[in-house]
């Protein structure tokens, strides 16, 4: 998405509906119910939108996931040797550049043979 707005092109909703109604599908099929699912989601795109709006914050400074931002959402990362987050940042890193270097009109799909 962040690619999308830096490259002055809309993101497509439908892109967008088909990542949630999937995440939605897997959620169903895993047992949880209409209410349980339906709270999950709000809390899903909650989580996307304010990590999108930090990391576009930093985007002065270049591509990078800060640490408070890693740690609240993946409490794995946070170790006194930091490497796990070090190894998490220079992925997302490497796969920004490795997508903002593609077409967008494929994008999605060719994001899928992104290789570190």
């Amino acid at each position: 998405m962040l690619i999308f707005k830096e490259k002055k092109t809309k993101f497509d909703q439908k892109l967008y509906d088909n990542l949630f109604h999937d995440i939605e599908n897997n959620l169903r099929e895993a047992g949880l119910g209409d209410v349980s699912v339906n709270k999950k989601m709000k809390d899903l795109n909650k989580q996307l939108y304010d990590i999108i709006i930090k990391l576009e914050k930093n985007k002065n400074k270049g591509f990078d996931i800060s640490k408070n931002l890693a740690f609240k959402y993946f409490k794995d990362l946070d170790t006194k040797e930091e490497i796990k987050y070090n190894e998490f940042n220079h992925y997302f890193i490497k796969f920004y550049n490795f997508c903002f270097e593609l077409p967008l009109d494929n994008m999605i799909r060719e994001a899928i043979k992104f290789k570190i």
